[in-house]
Parts: C-alpha cells; sequence; structure tokens
C-alpha cells in the first residue's frame, strides 16, 4: 500500500481549517519545490501542521493568538507531530491580480499585505486558490517527526499513518454556502 500525502501548512491555517472559519488555503509553492511552483500532487491529502514562517503579525488579530496555541501544543508533543485532519480539494483556482486576491480577504486569516506578498513572489507564477473540502479525524494521528518533513515544501510522504475515521468539519450545505462565496469572488468581473 502507498503512503499517504500530506500537505504542510502553517498550523494556524489548519486549525483555522478544522474549526470552519475558512475553506481556502493559498499556495505558491516552497523553496525546495523541485519545480519552483505549486503543483497538486493529490486530489486529497492528510493536513501537516508547520510552524515554520509562521508569526502573528502575518495573520489576522482574531488568529493572531491561535498562533501561540498551536506554537504550546507543538512544543508539548516534543518530537511528534498531530495529524488531526483530512482535506479533499474541491477546487483549484488559479489567481495572478491582487484586485482579486483582495476581494477574498474576509474569507482567510492571513493579513492583506501577507496574502499579496505571497501573490507577488514568484511573480510569474499564478497563486493556486485551493477550495478544501476539511474533514477532522475521529483519532488524531500522533507521529515522529521525521527530519525530512521539515523544510520549505508543500508536499511530504508520511509514515507511521493509519487510515482513521473522519467526519466533515462542515455540514453540506454550510460548506456549500462557503466555497460559493469563494467562487463568486474570485469569478467578479472575470
Amino acid at each position: 500500500m502507498e503512503n499517504p500525502i500530506a500537505l504542510r501548512e502553517w498550523a494556524v491555517a489548519v486549525k483555522a481549517l478544522e474549526e470552519g472559519r475558512q475553506v481556502i488555503v493559498l499556495r505558491k509553492g516552497g523553496i525546495s519545490e523541485e519545480t519552483k511552483e505549486f503543483r497538486l500532487e493529490s486530489p486529497e491529502f492528510y493536513l501537516f501542521p508547520s510552524y515554520e514562517h509562521q508569526r502573528p503579525h502575518l495573520v489576522k488579530p482574531e488568529a493572531s493568538g491561535i498562533v501561540s496555541l498551536t506554537q504550546t501544543e507543538a512544543e508539548q508533543d516534543g518530537g511528534k507531530v498531530r495529524i488531526t485532519s483530512f482535506a479533499e480539494v474541491v477546487e483549484d483556482i488559479e489567481v495572478t491580480d491582487a484586485e482579486t486576491l483582495q476581494r477574498l480577504d474576509e474569507l482567510h486569516i492571513w493579513t492583506e499585505d501577507y496574502a499579496e506578498e505571497r501573490l507577488k513572489w514568484k511573480r510569474t507564477k499564478p497563486l493556486h486558490v485551493l477550495i478544501l473540502r476539511v474533514y477532522k479525524l475521529d483519532t488524531p494521528q500522533v507521529i515522529p517527526m521525521l527530519e525530512g518533513y521539515g523544510g520549505c515544501k508543500s508536499w511530504l510522504t508520511l509514515w507511521d499513518v493509519n487510515t482513521a475515521a473522519k467526519t466533515p468539519v462542515l455540514a453540506d450545505e454550510e460548506f456549500e454556502n462557503q466555497a460559493d462565496e469563494v467562487r463568486n469572488r474570485i469569478r467578479i468581473l472575470k
């Protein structure tokens, strides 16, 4: 059986997804990506909480307290990683302009400056807005933090993860409402 894949994302964003605060992530690719750009490697994956580069001033004030909380949780896990959620990509939408990105501002936890910085990085490559259907694992998976899980890369192959029962974070109707809101804001004026 093939080892499962995970998307490495800031722990604060994973928490926001798990709480139903947002249904999107903004991806441009990590510095260590072989292709030097983001590529969707799987339509479904675990969410791997990352603490690298995560800073309170890069998220909106209402989410900045979660940064400290997630950091404390990581320190308590001592060399382990808690995998608590799974996601399915419903849509991968490419954004290339600041105006479109700005219309999404109310739908995610990142500051406007940080989101725009992501858009401008590797200017010739689009920013991927992934609409995710997120599921909480009924039993979190606690795995060793391997050296290969570090670094600036989007995708990880996980070891020691067992298939676990999962429950959708949002009811179908609420999820569809949030996903439609993302689509509508992106497609305005297009």
